[in-house]
């Protein structure tokens, strides 16, 4: 069974970054990744891209929001960078895959890991290569083998996931491991806000994973689940950006649905986001 065909119409939403278009979420027979449908062709995709507010392609400090938001990433640089030297590894290459302006990959050069990256934004790449991180336009560029690849809110994004994810499977030492960060649909903050929730960022975001699809299709490439931790800021910036969606923008109910949906997550795991870290068996 391909985990990821469509079966059912769960929900219609709607791109409202860019081009105001509808999009509807489909359920996968096991009803548990949603697909956005219709997946705009490949040549068409980075024009979903082209907004200032994409924040994860700039290191503006401009407002006071673009401000904790970066505050809170210099925060989870070292909090992502002990997740991973906690694990059991044998080496020190990582490979990230969406690599972005490149401020995880210089965050841990500094702490002595031999680092690879790919980034196919041109305008991101740039910005990294201020920093002096050589950044790779497409995953065929890279040749060699890593004890880590990180996917941190990439893997969503990414055409033709079933021959990605076997090439990220070839790039992995045995006993490697994968670290996929990926919004959770099966959130208190993504039941409230239904169709205005803004991590459904359709149609950049081509898959929508519940914990037991991921876990589902990762091991249809001999990656087997090693731990799971929650990113409980997520529910802070996505509930406030579902604000926006609304055109409520109302801060004190984003807070309030952020901290009831942790709160709830405590008993459920059913974080706004998570982080799963699989093996290479």
């Amino acid at each position: 069974m391909n985990l990821l065909d469509p079966h059912r119409k769960i929900l219609e939403t709607r791109d409202f970054t860019v081009s105001n278009e509808i999009f509807d979420l489909y359920a996968n027979a096991n009803e548990n990744i949603l697909i956005t449908q219709p997946q705009p062709a490949l040549d068409k995709l980075p024009n979903y891209y082209s907004s200032e507010d994409y924040i994860s392609h700039t290191d503006a400090s401009f407002s006071v929001f673009d401000k904790l938001y970066q505050m809170v990433k210099r925060y989870m640089l070292k909090k992502k960078a002990k997740w991973i030297e906690n694990l059991n590894l044998s080496g020190n290459r990582i490979l990230d895959i969406g690599a972005g302006t490149g401020s995880f990959l210089q965050f841990m050069s500094t702490r002595g890991w031999d680092i690879d990256g790919v980034e196919p934004n041109q305008k991101a790449r740039a910005l990294a290569n201020d920093k002096g991180i050589k950044l790779q336009n497409d995953l065929s560029a890279i040749k060699r083998q890593f004890d880590v690849i990180s996917l941190w809110h990439v893997l969503e994004h990414l055409p033709a996931l079933p021959e990605q994810l076997e090439q990220i499977k070839k790039l992995l030492h045995k006993n490697g491991k994968l670290v996929i960060a990926v919004p959770n649909y099966t959130s208190y903050d993504a039941q409230f806000y239904q169709s205005f929730w803004a991590a459904y960022d359709v149609p950049r975001h081509l898959w929508h994973f519940s914990p037991d699809g991921l876990i589902s299709l990762l091991k249809q490439f001999d990656l087997k689940l090693v731990k799971i931790h929650p990113l409980k800021f997520d529910a802070y910036y996505v509930s406030w950006l579902s604000e926006k969606n609304r055109t409520t923008k109302n801060p004190f109910k984003a807070f309030w649905v952020a901290t009831k949906s942790n709160y709830k997550a405590k008993r459920t795991n059913a974080y706004s986001s998570l982080v799963y870290i699989f093996e290479s068996i």
